[in-house]
């Protein structure tokens, strides 16, 4: 079960001027080892239990900035400074000006045990921009040198993890929505596109009733793990909503999703909730006729 919150990501954010749903997007391919995942809509607190089921106990916060936490004189606080009003252990590397200059990078990276993140990302504050890694141990400051270099040196859409020694996941969210993530862990994007259907039609029965917050079940892994297989892209969008159910329904796409694109008018699933039961039912769009 997982609290979807009115103030979560899907309800949050919006498209284009009229101010329409945010869609899910999922997009997943493999490469050396690799899962890689592209998806909309989430904020981190949504997701940071999810990233972490196979992570390292060691976890690297390498970019952070926000608008939650600000001075006086309306610069952003340094990582450092939230993390302590956060209450979470940590030590803090200062990267040199080669590397904060660099897209992707903050003026310091923080050192962190993995559980320490869900108190540092509690969701009571919002990051527009987020870069997580995981290590197999504490690194000294010459390893936190080296594996700035090759996040600061990667393609877009490169597979980072096969290139830092030991991670297991990579994670980078954008304007508390976008995020990619990457993960050695095959598992992950089944339960990944299961959290995304549960914030989504959580999100709808949180907007259309009188609660604050609403408890939601998550698909099963096997079922969202079909639909990956039947396609690597999809989109979802909000159907019926009642206080008996809540339907998405869903698209394979021949591309992953880019904002500004209209969700298609194929349908190929009907995911359908019924919150009172607890379940979901994944009904293909030629047996919903």
């Amino acid at each position: 079960m997982i609290e979807v919150e009115r103030n979560g990501a899907f309800n949050v954010n919006s498209v284009g001027m009229n101010r329409l749903p945010f869609p899910l997007s999922f997009t997943v391919c493999e490469a050396d080892g690799s899962w890689q995942i592209s998806a909309s809509a989430a904020q981190v607190s949504e997701l940071i239990d999810v990233l972490l089921r196979s992570a390292n106990d060691t976890v690297l916060v390498v970019d952070l900035a926000t608008n939650s936490f600000m001075h006086e004189d309306f610069r952003e606080w340094q990582p450092s400074l939230i993390a302590a009003e956060q209450g979470v252990d940590f030590t803090v590397h200062r990267v040199g000006a080669w590397a904060s200059s660099t897209p992707g990078f903050g003026e310091e990276i923080l050192v962190m045990h993995r559980n320490s993140l869900p108190r540092f990302l509690d969701g009571s504050w919002s990051p527009y921009e987020l870069s997580l890694v995981d290590v197999p141990t504490v690194p000294t400051p010459a390893r936190l040198d080296e594996i700035a270099l090759v996040i600061g040196t990667a393609a877009l859409d490169e597979p980072v993890l096969p290139r830092i020694t030991g991670s297991r996941f990579w994670y980078s969210g954008h304007d508390d929505c976008y995020l990619t993530a990457e993960s050695t862990d095959p598992t992950m994007p089944a339960s990944v596109l299961s959290r995304l259907l549960a914030l989504q039609a959580g999100s709808a029965l949180v907007s259309t009733g009188a609660t604050a917050s609403v408890m939601i079940p998550e698909p099963d892994t096997e079922t969202t793990g079909q639909l990956i297989l039947e396609s690597p892209h999809w989109i979802g969008v909000v159907g019926a909503v009642s206080g008996a159910l809540a339907t998405i329904h869903l698209s394979a796409m021949p591309q992953r999703w880019r904002l500004g694109q209209r969700p298609p008018k194929h349908v190929d699933y009907t995911a359908t909730l019924d919150p009172v039961r607890g379940t979901w039912q994944l009904t293909p769009a030629n047996s919903a006729l």
